[in-house]
């Protein structure tokens, strides 16, 4: 492994929110397993999978929330904040909210990342909204192949053996909440433009452009923003999971400059 960045405080908060899948500490044990004695780790699970179903009320609001909590439990005023997938727009969400809590920021293809509906994503959320409109046992296939560049089919879960974890269960209800609360949440993405903390965006070399594109919007809008993609990997097969030496690199060096006077 490369000599690490350094760090000017000692082992900083980290705040790991998961995707709509996996539990977080299944979600980050690789990542974890790297970057273990350099940072307090926050490792926390979704909001909208606290209950055995979802909130009737749920929106973005409880995970923004959710988020916010954790940190104050752990006493970390100030954090570095990683989220993939449905927990990047749960971080997203926070960042507008509570922009002076970050150290940085790091996005690992945010589901949702508000801004106008381009005729591109306008017809991706069909085809998504299509998907989630399918009995349960078809639906988890369908979300998964939307995630892929066309023709490309999702790898296998890296789930453990024997029959399904009862977590599974909650999964496509959870989906489904998500993508409801995307469609009524206001996310005032103009406060990006005063965000001056690094921000780390990754992509997949495999997956739906919908996330480059994603990307390039978020990108005129934080003044600090890097994006990487990682070819040969996707949204089912993340950088943070396959590639996990290489990402703690690359954190470590945003973390280190988050430390330096802006």
């Amino acid at each position: 492994m490369e000599q690490k960045e350094h760090l000017s405080n000692e082992r900083p908060p980290v705040v790991f929110v998961p995707g709509g899948i996996m539990p977080a500490a299944m979600a980050y044990g690789p990542l974890l397993d790297v970057a273990k004695g350099e940072v307090q780790p926050i490792v926390k699970d979704l909001e909208v999978y606290a209950t055995d179903t979802p909130p009737p009320d749920f929106g973005l609001e409880l995970e923004v929330e959710g988020i916010r909590r954790v940190a104050d439990d752990a006493g970390a005023k100030r954090f570095h904040l990683v989220g993939y997938s449905a927990g990047g727009a749960s971080s997203l969400a926070f960042t507008a909210k509570y922009p002076e809590r970050l150290r940085s920021l790091a996005l690992i293809e945010p589901a949702w990342s508000g801004g106008l509906m381009t005729p591109e994503e306008t017809a991706d959320w069909a085809e998504l909204d299509h998907a989630m409109s399918l009995p349960p046992g078809e639906r988890m296939r369908a979300f998964m192949r939307w995630q892929m560049r066309p023709g490309v089919e999702p790898p296998v879960l890296p789930l453990p053996p024997g029959p399904p974890p009862p977590w599974m269960a909650k999964r496509p209800a959870g989906l489904e909440a998500f993508a409801r609360a995307f469609k009524i949440y206001n996310l005032d993405t103009e406060r990006f433009r005063q965000f001056q903390q690094p921000v780390y965006y990754v992509l997949g070399g495999l997956s739906t452009r919908y996330y480059e594109r994603a990307a390039k919007r978020l990108a005129g809008l934080f003044p600090n923003m890097q994006v990487e993609v990682y070819e040969g990997r996707s949204h089912m097969d993340p950088p943070h999971r396959a590639e996990s030496e290489r990402f703690a690199r690359a954190l470590r060096a945003r973390w280190a400059r988050a430390e330096q006077p802006l």
